[in-house]
């Protein structure tokens, strides 16, 4: 997807093509990384207060990415103009801040992971939305694919039902966190970033991570490291290398490297490692109607990857 051309402000390069095996890795990176922060995200807000030990995530990701660019680069290679800065910090807020922060508040009042991650598989059909209202008309086959995911993720929803374990406000929360990554998602090649998506990667995670922690620390979240267990900070540490530093930079690469219907595929393809992950250490169990809906997911996936790679 190229970027938006005007003639009266520079604009971001529009993304290049990158070989088909660095973005399968970047994308198996987010698709296996992704589904299993659902269940870290529970582990860590067990015990530690759901903004501030998110914002502590984010920040720390991005001192350490930031201090590996510093090292291989120089601190040059982390210059930015103040445009390329306000355009990581709309994207900050949009994934970081509300799209993940949304997340963190929703399974911290008792939101299960699974369900979360099934309701977060609707990102890819609201960034075709978001194409359609911008007046794109993306391949029919890529529309297909989205409608046979959703299809999908119906049955998941369905079969698996949201009981009384899922607070309507949750719920609600999770939706709007998945607006707010889709429309991020779609609106990044669209505006002015360093050229380097890492660099952005660096700014938006130290932006929405300050963030984060400055609304904990409003609204009465106090962190104290020696009141949790070994439990909490594994997830939480977990959280920081793989979630943030691993998976987060791979997913600001895609969105600068490839179409971003592609990229959004991640969202059908985290539950099933949610899904799977709950059954392995949870015992939670997965029906036959589970599986079904999990294969037609992957069938969207299929469809999806396949029409964005002919185009």
């Amino acid at each position: 997807m190229s970027g938006m051309t005007v003639t009266t402000a520079p604009v971001a390069p529009a993304p290049t093509r990158r070989p088909l095996l660095l973005v399968g890795v970047a994308l198996a990176i987010v698709y296996v990384v992704w589904g299993s922060t659902y269940l870290a995200i529970r582990i860590m807000v067990e015990e530690m207060p759901p903004f501030v030990s998110a914002g502590a995530r984010f920040l720390t990701a991005g001192l350490l990415v930031g201090g590996a660019l510093a090292v291989r680069g120089g601190l040059r290679r982390l210059a930015v103009t103040r445009r390329q800065l306000l355009g990581c910090a709309q994207i900050g807020l949009l994934l970081v801040v509300i799209g993940q922060g949304l997340v963190t508040i929703a399974e911290d009042g008792g939101a299960p992971s699974g369900i979360t991650a099934l309701l977060i598989a609707a990102v890819p059909l609201w960034v075709i939305c978001y194409r359609f209202l911008s007046g794109e008309r993306p391949a029919g086959r890529t529309v297909v694919g989205v409608a046979i995911g959703f299809a999908g993720l119906v049955v998941l929803v369905v079969v698996n039902g949201l009981g009384g374990a899922f607070p309507i406000w949750t719920m609600v929360a999770v939706l709007v966190a998945g607006l707010s990554w889709a429309f991020g998602s779609w609106y990044q090649p669209r505006i002015q970033l360093p050229r380097d998506p890492f660099v952005v990667a660096v700014y938006e995670m130290l932006i929405g991570g300050g963030a984060l922690a400055i609304i904990g620390i409003a609204r009465g979240e106090r962190f104290d490291p020696l009141a949790y267990s070994a439990q909490s900070w594994a997830a939480w540490a977990y959280l920081v290398l793989f979630g943030s530093v691993l998976a987060f930079s791979a997913y600001i690469w895609l969105l600068q490297s490839a179409a971003t219907s592609l990229v959004a595929t991640y969202a059908y393809v985290n539950p099933l490692v949610a899904v799977c992950l709950g059954w392995l250490i949870l015992a939670e169990p997965v029906t036959v109607q589970t599986l079904v809906g999990g294969l037609i997911v992957v069938l969207a996936v299929a469809v999806v990857v396949r029409s964005e790679f002919q185009k």
